[in-house]
Parts: structure tokens; C-alpha cells; sequence
């Protein structure tokens, strides 16, 4: 605008108000607020929520206390509700309890199992949604985390009962050991897809069955199986094949959360600071555009459910140099399909993956303090993942439960939409023609 450069007719400088500065900042402030409020991390976030809130409702429901107060509701309401209220209450404070912090508990030790118990637990959740996580980048759906966990566990576990390695070398070899099994079995899809174009989610979801049947297998045989049993399990690894306790013997939290710590840092330096990165998000956003540019598509394929496979092989050792110490067809138990579900929470980002796998860790270790001191069923925390994962499925659900804008959509209220028609678009255009009266008429 000429006039705002010019001045008025008497050559003074516009007034501060009248220029376009205090605009620029409002319409700043205007960005970030609408980033924060109708961003798709806010939609996670109101997912839990609602799923919680929902999962309270459904506690309330079954709780004896509850039904019973319902069956005069229309003579007292407020009995009903304050027993449905109570009962979700006292089910969340037991989760809480036995997921976080028990104040109640003897000694430190006690107070501190509940965290040391949702860290541990969390711990192959996390590697394995950053598994599920680095695939989806790349615009690829690793269904087959359970599989890949189970050959890093494998190969693992017999690096840890057969090699006889000094202290501190035991345990990192049986940590390289895991990363190849996981690695070559992610690697098998990667190389179909790239090569003959094979689905990868028909691939993976294979390669679990064929995984936890080899597995079955190979845990009859002499290499595998413990020498005078005749259950399926290993031998126990030795114990410089296990990962360091960091609160001492009585708490199971061990060194693979610091492993899956740094597996998180290392996955966010890859995809935000790395060539190679950039290639797999490239491929993911659109591999014809990403061939045109030169990248190597094929490459990055195999590349990137190698790397998937080895960070999900990495879970597989958490559980057998973590905790499980031998090696059973069950040593996976569901974390491979819960990855999925953290990696799609924490929006396939590796911090967000990161917390997600922490919440849902607490899930489960305060689930089973909840059912034993409320009789609250723990198949409620299956039903809060479960609502958790609708909710993600369905975000125009979650803003239209909040009435919270979406940024995708031009609409008349939403804070720095400066598209014509928007309410902001009109305030600018109001102040431009104020600025404009006051600097003598010229635009």
C-alpha cells in the first residue's frame, strides 16, 4: 500500500495502530493458534479422551451399585449418577495407581513398581510402533511386526544360551542378533514388493503365521529346545545375555527402555536429518514424483522394512534379554498388533510414537491393578484401545464431538482462515481500508 509507505498529506508517519504490523502479529498469533487447536495432534489427543470418557460410561453401566441406584432413577437421578461417577472414578484411580504411582505402597520400591512396571511393558511397544511408524513414512503398512518380533527373539535367544561371551559383549551381540533376524524377516516383504510388486500387507500378514509356526517348530528340535523338557521353550540364556536392571533386582525396569530410547532419537535423526530419510519420505508422499527425482524407489523399499524389521527385532530382544529370558512361541504376545495402533496414536512420528507406546504400556500394566482391587474387568483397557483406535479412524467424529475446527475445510470462524468469505479475511480487508482513510486515500 503506497500510502502506508508515503505517509499523509502532512508527511507524518502513520500511527503504530494504523499499520500493518499489529496485523501481521495478530494473524501470527492467529497461525499458531489454529495449528494447536485444529492440528491433527490435538485430534490423537481428543481420541484418548473420548475414549476414556466412553470407557468410564461403560464401567459405570456394569457396576452393581450403579444398576441398582438406576432402578429408582426418576424418584432420585443424582444416586444414579453419583454412583456411576464413583464407580468410573474409583476404576481410573486403581489404573492410575497401579500404572504411575502407588502412595499407598511399602517402601520406595513399591511406590515405584507401578512406573517401572508401565516403562518395561511400554518398551516393545515402542520399538515395534517405530517399526510400524518408519514403514508407514515410506508409504508402506508393516502388518508384520508379530512376526519380526518373534525371528529377533529367536535369534537372540540362541545367541544367548549358546554363546558363552564375557560380560557387556554377551548382551550387545544378542541385541546385533535380534536386529538381523528382525531385519531379514522385514526385509522378505520390502524385496517382494519392490521386485514383483507383491502387497505388502498380504506379505506381512503371512509372514506372522509362517513365523509363529517356524517358531513352534524349530522349539521341538534339539537346537531349540530345552534338554529334558517336553514343552516347547528354550534353554534360559545366560546372564551376561541380559539387559542391566535400572532399579535394582526387585523392579523389572531394565536397560532396553534406554535401548528404545535411543532407538526413538535415532529414528527421528533418520527421517528429519538424513539423505536417505528424505528418500523414504519422498517415497512415501509419491513414489513417481520421488523416481522422476532421481531416487532409487526400489532401493528405499527394501531399505526402509529392512530397517522396520530391525527396530521391530528389537522388541523381540527386549522381551527375551528383558524379561522373558527363554524363548517361547508366545514371547510376541499381541505387541505386534498393538504397534499398529501406537504407531497410527502417535501419528507416525517417532516422539509421538514414543508417548503413545507409553500410554499404552500404562494401559496395561495399571489394567491389572484396576481388575484386582475394583473387579473391574481388564477387558475394559482392550475396550479403551479399541474406542482409541475408532476415534483415530474417524477424525470429523472427534471435531464434531469438540467442535473443533478443520483446517482441511474453509470455514467463517477459524482463526487465520484468510480465504475469501472467512471471518478473518473480512478483518483484514476492514483494517486495509482503515489504513488506507488514514493515510489521505491512497492504496
Amino acid at each position: 500500500m503506497g500510502g502506508v509507505a508515503d505517509g499523509g498529506d502532512d508527511g507524518a508517519a502513520p500511527p503504530a495502530a494504523a499499520t500493518g504490523a499489529g496485523l501481521v502479529k495478530d494473524e501470527s498469533a492467529a497461525s499458531v493458534a489454529q495449528r494447536i487447536f485444529s492440528g491433527n495432534g490435538l485430534v490423537a489427543v481428543l481420541s484418548v479422551v473420548a475414549a476414556i470418557v466412553l470407557g468410564g460410561v461403560l464401567i459405570a453401566a456394569t457396576d452393581e451399585a450403579t444398576i441398582a441406584a438406576a432402578g429408582y432413577f426418576f424418584a432420585r437421578p443424582t444416586d444414579t449418577l453419583a454412583a456411576g461417577f464413583s464407580a468410573a472414578m474409583n476404576a481410573y484411580g486403581a489404573l492410575f495407581t497401579g500404572a504411575i504411582f502407588n502412595p499407598r505402597a511399602e517402601g520406595l520400591t513399591g511406590m515405584l513398581y507401578p512406573i517401572s512396571e508401565t516403562l518395561t511393558v511400554a518398551t516393545p511397544l515402542i520399538l515395534a510402533g517405530l517399526g510400524v511408524t518408519l514403514a508407514f513414512r515410506a508409504g508402506l503398512f508393516n502388518i508384520g511386526a508379530q512376526g519380526q518380533i518373534l525371528l529377533g527373539a529367536t535369534f537372540a535367544a540362541w545367541v544367548g544360551f549358546t554363546w558363552h561371551l564375557p560380560v557387556g559383549l554377551h548382551v550387545v551381540v544378542a541385541v546385533l542378533a535380534g536386529i538381523v533376524g528382525g531385519a531379514l524377516w522385514g526385509g522378505i516383504p520390502g524385496f517382494l514388493k519392490s521386485r514383483t510388486g507383491a502387497h505388502e500387507v498380504i506379505v506381512t500378514i503371512m509372514l506372522n503365521y509362517v513365523a509363529i509356526y517356524l517358531v513352534q517348530y524349530l522349539l521341538t528340535q534339539p537346537a531349540l529346545q530345552r534338554p529334558g523338557s517336553s514343552n516347547p521353550i528354550s534353554p534360559l540364556i545366560d546372564d551376561s545375555a541380559m539387559f542391566p536392571q535400572l532399579l535394582g533386582p526387585d523392579l523389572r525396569l531394565h536397560a532396553g527402555f534406554l535401548v528404545a530410547v535411543a532407538a526413538v532419537i535415532a529414528v527421528w535423526w533418520l527421517l528429519g536429518r538424513s539423505t536417505i530419510g528424505f528418500e523414504f519420505r519422498a517415497v512415501g508422499a509419491n513414489p513417481h514424483a520421488a523416481r522422476t527425482a532421481g531416487i532409487n524407489v526400489t532401493r528405499a523399499t527394501v531399505l526402509v522394512m529392512v530397517f522396520a524389521g530391525a527396530l521391530a527385532g528389537l522388541a523381540g530382544v527386549a522381551q527375551i534379554s528383558g524379561t522373558e529370558r527363554a524363548l517361547t512361541s508366545d514371547i510376541a504376545a499381541s505387541f505386534g498388533f498393538d504397534a499398529i495402533t501406537v504407531a497410527l496414536l502417535g501419528r507416525s512420528t517417532p516422539w509421538g510414537t514414543f508417548f503413545a507406546g507409553l500410554l499404552f504400556g500404562a494401559f496395561r500394566a495399571g489394567g491389572v491393578a484396576m481388575q484386582t482391587q475394583t473387579g473391574t474387568p481388564i477387558d475394559i483397557v482392550l475396550v479403551v484401545q479399541s474406542l482409541i483406535v475408532l476415534f483415530l479412524a474417524a477424525p470429523p467424529l472427534v471435531r464434531a464431538l469438540f467442535r473443533i475446527p478443520d483446517p482441511g475445510q474453509p470455514g467463517k470462524n477459524r482463526p487465520g482462515d484468510t480465504r475469501p468469505g472467512g471471518r478473518w479475511s473480512r478483518r483484514r480487508d476492514r483494517h486495509r481500508a482503515a489504513t488506507t482513510a488514514s493515510t489521505g486515500g491512497a492504496a
